[in-house]
């Protein structure tokens, strides 16, 4: 029989209120040591005030203990939950004495592992917490929702059963029929092998989008010095973070910060302005600069238009021709309409993709934050309905396509059932291992070491 654990469930220093979840055979006794109360049988989900005590007796807080009791809780096991006052003291006391009295702290994810284990979900629906927990924005958090509540598992299972009905067939006329089949079933069998790998593509073709959602984009601000990259950093933040002056090279590292551009989680980077330097600082910041391009999803090219290109600018946007880029003509505000169109007529590099701002003024902002994200499919993401998110399902669907791609190939060839269906059989492992039915023990540690302990 599984041990019982202990964990902190909400986040550690003080506040208000902190939970403390108990899993386990021993968690209902532990409880009746806590409140001093051998005789306590708690109504399972409903929630008592108790008085907590430690093991000498002494009072140490009022709080609300709820008893969920096997198999209907969250770990399939039986829990209790003890919502005490949030004092850092008083909640490592608590779990102090459940240690004291035979459980163990829990690792991180093993609530919901006890949970995969014990039938109460699959591995989807519990990959599906640690996104809600993680995730950045409202249509993240949707799309973990979705997942959590199964839309993963009920997306695959009829393709599950197609894959099967076809293994069945095939595992048939391998054991029961001495001859090939007959072209009119294996024309059947390929057709229906045909749409399972159409439905297969069309729910990986999902993670483009859901990739997006999930982690964002980074975005990086680069140019030569005084070209007002801070200032377009601190625009599109909403809030002055960036130091901006006059001197040029104040900014000589690299400055990151978050934001939310169409439901997007982007990673904004200011970096150093980029020019050839003796300074030995300002000279590493424009080497992590030219990194940082390297690295960045969108690069932000930015031009001062109130002064004229220079060789510096055309460098820097022919070293980012094959990159995704946006050229942004900044400031403006202190040029004439005919000066602006004569500026952007100067830019050689005919692939870029041009946005008129003002950092001061915010003009044109709006108009550079949809280029920002509409070469990655925005407009998916606010269409959407169920996305993969997780790369390690994107992967798994992928290999299970390509098996299924295999096998119609070996059955055009009119190879035997029995070296058919070894791709089938991958194909079925690598669907199960999505939610959990096929996983190895390996897999699930280190899925679930990305979790947060208590959950």
């Amino acid at each position: 029989m599984p041990d019982t654990i202990v964990a902190l469930a909400t986040p550690t220093g003080r506040s208000g209120i902190g939970v403390i979840r108990v899993s386990g055979s021993d968690a209902l006794m532990i409880a009746r040591r806590l409140v001093a109360d051998d005789s306590f049988h708690p109504t399972p989900r409903t929630a008592t005030l108790q008085g907590l005590h430690d093991l000498n007796g002494e009072a140490i807080d009022e709080a609300i203990v709820t008893y969920f009791k096997t198999p209907h809780s969250f770990t399939g096991e039986d829990v209790v939950e003890i919502s005490c006052h949030g004092s850092p003291v008083l909640l490592r006391q608590v779990i102090d004495i459940c240690l004291s009295l035979d459980a163990r702290m829990a690792e991180p994810g093993e609530f919901s592992l006890r949970a995969l284990a014990n039938g109460r979900m699959d591995l989807a629906e519990a990959e599906a917490i640690r996104d809600l927990i993680d995730a950045q924005t409202v249509a993240s958090a949707r799309q973990a929702v979705r997942q959590m509540r199964g839309e993963m598992s009920a997306t695959l299972q009829p393709v599950k059963d197609d894959l099967l009905d076809v293994i069945v067939v095939l595992e048939s006329a391998l054991e029961f029929v001495e001859d090939d089949l007959p072209d009119f079933q294996t024309e059947s069998l390929r057709a229906r092998l045909g749409l399972i790998t159409e439905s297969v593509r069309k729910i990986a073709d999902t993670f483009r989008a859901g990739k997006l959602i999930r982690d964002g984009l980074r975005v990086a601000i680069v140019g030569r010095p005084n070209v007002g990259k801070s200032s377009l950093f601190n625009a599109l933040l909403g809030h002055d973070r960036a130091i901006v002056t006059d001197i040029a090279g104040t900014t000589r590292d690299q400055l990151h910060e978050r934001l939310i551009i169409s439901d997007i989680p982007i990673s904004l980077i200011d970096t150093a302005g980029l020019r050839e330097t003796t300074d030995t600082v300002e000279s590493i910041g424009v080497d992590r600069s030219r990194a940082v391009m390297a690295d960045a999803d969108v690069v932000i090219v930015m031009l001062d238009v109130s002064e004229p290109i220079t060789d510096e600018d055309r460098e820097i946007i022919t070293s980012v021709a094959d990159l995704e880029h946006i050229v942004a003509l900044n400031k403006i505000d202190k040029v004439s309409e005919e000066e602006k169109e004569l500026f952007r007529s100067k830019v050689e590099d005919q692939r870029s993709k041009i946005a008129s701002v003002s950092a001061k003024t915010a003009e044109g902002l709006d108009h550079l934050q949809t280029a920002i994200v509409e070469p990655f499919g925005a407009q998916e993401v606010s269409n959407s309905g169920f996305l993969v998110t997780d790369a390690r399902h994107h992967d798994l669907l992928v290999r299970a396509r390509s098996e299924i791609e295999l096998s119609i190939g070996q059955l055009d060839e009119k190879k035997s059932e029995e070296i058919i269906l070894i791709g089938l059989h991958n194909a079925l492992r690598y669907l199960g291992e999505i939610t959990g039915e096929t996983t190895t023990e390996d897999m699930l540690t280190r899925i679930f070491s990305t979790f947060c302990i208590g959950k």
